[in-house]
């Protein structure tokens, strides 16, 4: 570990002397710490035996450390950010099936019940952040759905199938999902798809706030704010799925 952590950005090679030299060891003793590194693919031998540099084994610990790296790592920064800008909760839902299961909530210092909790599963149906992930899912998703009875949480959920058919295409076309009391009495939710590198939908990104606190133009220029913090956690999952491709 400690030859390996002499690497840096202005040290790309090793020679044994300069092991021995840092390590405090005979060159005899570096070189065989060096063989044992090479020989578990950790190192490469320059050709002509010049040095070392690092070998395929560490890209591939490289490649599953950021495989590590989970879709809540990458939202909280983002759904912070969001909070801050709106001043309203943030959620991070993922589709399940024929349900969505809510990964993360930040708070906004404010009190406000909802359905959504950390680890919670709920029906598809009702909801900003459910019908966002309902409008971009694969049409054999959407069918299955629509062909089971659709749940009522209140009085404006929407359980016509064919009314929430026509409503997907409308939703794809601008974004994003405005709801009001559809999944949680008097309360509005804004919500928009994070998409990856292949533009597969991943998750979607929320807030919600009492509904008679905020306008129709206040909750269309919340939506702004919102995709543009779904696009951004988007790019970071593109980033990774690229990296450990």
């Amino acid at each position: 570990m400690d030859i390996l952590l002499m690497f840096g950005d202005d040290v790309t090679v090793l020679s044994a002397n300069r092991v021995a030299e840092h390590l405090n060891v005979a060159r005899s003793t570096a070189y065989r710490y060096l063989q044992s590194l090479t020989s578990t693919g950790f190192l490469e031998e320059n050709e002509g035996g010049s040095g070392f540099r690092l070998g395929p084994r560490i890209l591939d610990l490289a490649r599953l450390a950021r495989k590590g790296i989970g879709l809540s790592d990458l939202a909280r920064p983002v759904m912070r950010e969001l909070v801050r800008e709106t001043g309203f909760p943030a959620l991070l839902t993922r589709r399940a099936g024929a349900s969505v299961v809510c990964l993360e909530r930040e708070e906004a210092g404010q009190t406000l019940r909802l359905s959504y909790e950390r680890g919670q599963v709920l029906p598809i149906n009702a909801g900003a952040a459910a019908l966002a992930l309902l409008a971009w899912a694969p049409v054999e998703v959407v069918e299955e759905v629509l062909r089971q009875p659709l749940v009522r949480f209140t009085d404006a959920t929407n359980t016509d199938p064919e009314r929430l058919r026509d409503r997907l295409p409308q939703i794809r076309d601008q974004g994003y999902v405005i709801s009001r009391g559809e999944l949680d009495p008097d309360v509005l939710g804004v919500a928009a798809p994070v998409f990856g590198a292949d533009g597969g939908l991943v998750a979607a990104v929320s807030i919600a706030a009492l509904s008679h606190r905020v306008t129709d133009a206040q909750a269309v220029a919340t939506a702004e704010v919102v995709m543009r913090a779904a696009r951004e956690l988007g790019a970071q999952v593109a980033r990774l799925e690229v990296a450990t491709i």
